[in-house]
Parts: C-alpha cells; structure tokens; sequence
C-alpha cells in the first residue's frame, strides 16, 4: 500500500487548516487579534459568560490548551473571569468592551478570508465543499460523544 499526500483527506485538511490560518493571521493581526484567541472570541461573541469548561465543549480542544488561551486573552485586555454565581469552583468569562469593539472588524476579515480562499469554486462548489466539511463534522462529534464515558460507573 502506498500512502499518497495528495490523495489523502487528511493531509489535505490539514493543509487546507494551515492556509486558513496563515491568512486570517495576517487579517487580523492589525487590530490586535491572533488566530489561537478567535475561536474563542467566536464562541463569546455568540454567547458571553461561558465558563471555561464549556469553551472547552464548544471548541473540542484541551483544558490546559483553554486554560493558557484564557491567560492570554486576559493579559490582553479581551476578557474577564467572574466567579460563576452558582459553582464556587467554575468561573464565568466575559468579553471587555474592547473585544466587543473588534468583533465586526474581525468578522469582516474572516469572511474576505473564506471569499479569498474559496474564490475559484463556484457558488454549488462552495456549498457543497461547507456542507460536506460540515457532515464529517457532525459525524465524528456523534462518535465521540457516543464512545464517551457516561460517568456511571
């Protein structure tokens, strides 16, 4: 069996991520955003207050990966961590009123970015490329949260 790089969905996902990524980088880097905090920025400007355990859910990405972007972001003047008013242990996370103020900027670079790279398909194209992302998407959160442990041991 011989693997080929160009034929492989993952490799070429993967690439596909990292293009994505450099230029959204270069978009937003001028108003003071990076790509490690956007996703995040993504799911508060959707809905402010989340605790860091269900930014985790959301993003499907480590605690400890969370915990530093947090840091980050608070260093940075984007949020705010409030002690959450019913769980002593968990705290809320609150977006500053400057990272409200980058929101339609930032959006508006993600969205000529995604233009950008999708330019060469056509309308169908570009549809159906979203759609079928999004279906593998669905398809391996629905494994994962069916393999997950039910914590009733």
């Amino acid at each position: 069996m011989k693997f080929a790089k160009q034929e492989s969905a993952g490799y070429l996902v993967n690439h596909l991520a990292r293009l994505f990524a450099r230029g959204l980088s270069t978009r937003i880097k001028p108003i003071g955003l990076t790509t490690g905090t956007f996703p995040a920025l993504l799911e508060l400007w959707e809905t402010d207050g989340l605790t860091q355990k269900e930014l985790v859910d959301r993003l499907d990405i480590e605690q400890a990966t969370m915990a530093n972007t947090l840091a980050r972001m608070e260093r940075d003047g984007l949020v705010v961590r409030k002690k959450h008013p019913s769980d002593g242990r968990a705290q809320r996370v609150f977006l500053t009123d400057r990272a409200r103020s980058l929101r339609d900027p930032a959006l508006s670079e993600a969205m000529k970015e995604n233009d950008d790279m999708l330019a060469g398909l056509t309308t169908p194209e570009r549809e159906a490329f979203i759609g079928l992302v999004q279906k593998i998407i669905l398809s391996k959160q629905k494994d994962a949260d069916r393999d997950a442990p039910s914590g009733n041991a």
